[in-house]
């Protein structure tokens, strides 16, 4: 059996060809058997007329929805037909494996059990593209990474120390001892920049501890990293990251975004830069002046509330989906961060924020051995852990800097979705493991 896909029917009218897939819907009359099936390409009607083949006249009607079946016929033009203006005559027709009745997923079904019965739910072609785009934007990444002479690292995920607060860790037994979950690549990343690698980037998983319910919040997630030395500042880190954001976001929306549009209604807009910025000073401003305060003690940061006014504030003055907020105080950034000379207080660090969600951690990083050790003691934390850390800037550190980006975040905000659960595969949160 040569399989054609649904995509590719056009180029095959009057002649007997081989589909697969699944049974998407099933109207069966007295004279006449249709089917709508459904490949990852794309949906097609296949009908049958009872009286040519009463054996299999019968097996069509033992079919039920979402079954998985081979489908032999002739392919011919009917213009009254919506899917594409192309039926199949069906021929043959083969039940590779009967779904049980009744589905236990509904038209109407709760988020719960959509995660329960999540492979069901992916069959759909709007999930589907889902992870059409996030293919595309890796490709996109990668394609300019490797142009910029970047390398890509696997680094551990089983430390033992953390690598940043220590406050959202997963600890597991390690043979005789205990060894963590990674919530980032950070110190080795760091590690590639001693290594003299110049320019890294990584796609993989990180594990947060992290007990939140929230939209925008999971437990294990896909994190993509870079880090890269030579730099003068964090402003040389924000350029790279928003040049790398233009370029990925043109080849998405170049590739996919009729797609996009027809499917969520949403435009991928592509930025210009430089994307706006806006100090954290300054953002506590705006959001003051829109009538949002937010507890400075308590958090030192911007809340949820406070990102979505600086990004309507931005949008309004100039139209970017984006903007940088900068110098994040000491408070609320690790004690790797560099801090600004001539205000120590401060850090020169940047979140991106994307139409009201944060999407993007960095900095430049302290690459001094001593004013490092000064920073781990007066956070009050116990440099033994990580002294295989330490060490590295001890033999010739080069200034350096990177960011963290959710890749889960991106395409919830590009495409206008409400949930990271809806733009993983496999969501994993504080309850569920499973499937």
């Amino acid at each position: 059996m040569l399989r054609i896909l649904v995509s590719q029917l056009g180029n095959y009218i009057g002649q007997t060809v081989t589909i697969a897939g699944w049974v998407e819907n099933a109207r069966l009359l007295k004279r006449m058997q249709f089917l709508v099936v459904r490949d990852h390409s794309g949906s097609l009607q296949a009908i049958h007329e009872r009286s040519v083949d009463e054996a299999l006249a019968a097996v069509i009607d033992s079919i039920s929805n979402e079954s998985a079946v081979t489908v032999t016929g002739v392919v011919v033009e009917n213009a009254q037909v919506k899917l594409g203006g192309l039926e199949l005559q069906i021929k043959a027709l083969e039940v590779v494996n009967i779904a049980a009745v009744p589905l236990p997923l509904g038209l109407n079904a709760t988020s719960e059990s959509r995660l329960d019965w999540r492979f069901l739910d992916l069959r759909q072609p709007q999930n589907r593209l889902i992870f059409e785009v996030q293919t595309a934007a890796e490709q996109a990444m990668r394609e300019f990474w490797t142009s910029q002479g970047f390398l890509e690292i696997h680094s551990p995920k089983l430390m033992g120390a953390a690598s940043e607060s220590g406050a959202e860790l997963f600890t597991l037994d390690y043979f005789d001892g205990k060894a963590y979950l990674a919530q980032s690549p950070q110190f080795y990343k760091q590690m590639a920049m001693a290594a003299g690698f110049d320019r890294v980037f990584e796609v993989g998983p990180v594990f947060r501890a992290n007990p939140s319910f929230t939209s925008r919040h999971d437990t294990e997630f896909t994190s993509v990293d870079v880090e890269v030395s030579w730099i003068e500042s964090h402003l040389d880190v924000m350029k790279w990251e928003e040049d790398w954001l233009q370029f990925v976001l043109a080849r998405v929306k170049e590739r996919l975004g009729d797609r996009i549009q027809q499917t969520f209604g949403v435009d991928v807009a592509v930025p210009t830069t430089p994307f706006p910025r806006v100090t954290m000073a300054e953002a506590y401003e705006i959001v003051g002046e829109m009538g949002h305060q937010i507890d400075r003690g308590a958090k030192g940061d911007l809340d949820p509330e406070g990102e979505r006014l600086v990004c309507r504030h931005v949008q309004e003055k100039s139209g970017h989906e984006f903007v940088f907020v900068t110098d994040y105080p000491i408070s609320v950034r690790p004690f790797y961060h560099m801090r600004h000379a001539d205000n120590p207080k401060l850090t020169k660090s940047f979140d991106l924020l994307w139409k009201g969600l944060e999407v993007t951690t960095g900095a430049q990083r302290e690459h001094r051995y001593d004013v490092l050790m000064d920073q781990v003691r007066e956070k009050g934390l116990n440099p033994e852990p990580i002294q295989h850390y330490l060490d590295c800037f001890r033999f010739g550190m080069p200034p350096h800097g990177g960011y963290g980006f959710g890749l889960t975040r991106m395409l919830m905000v590009m495409l206008g979705l409400k949930n990271v659960r809806e733009v993983t595969f496999l969501y994993r949160g504080p309850n569920r493991l499973a499937p």
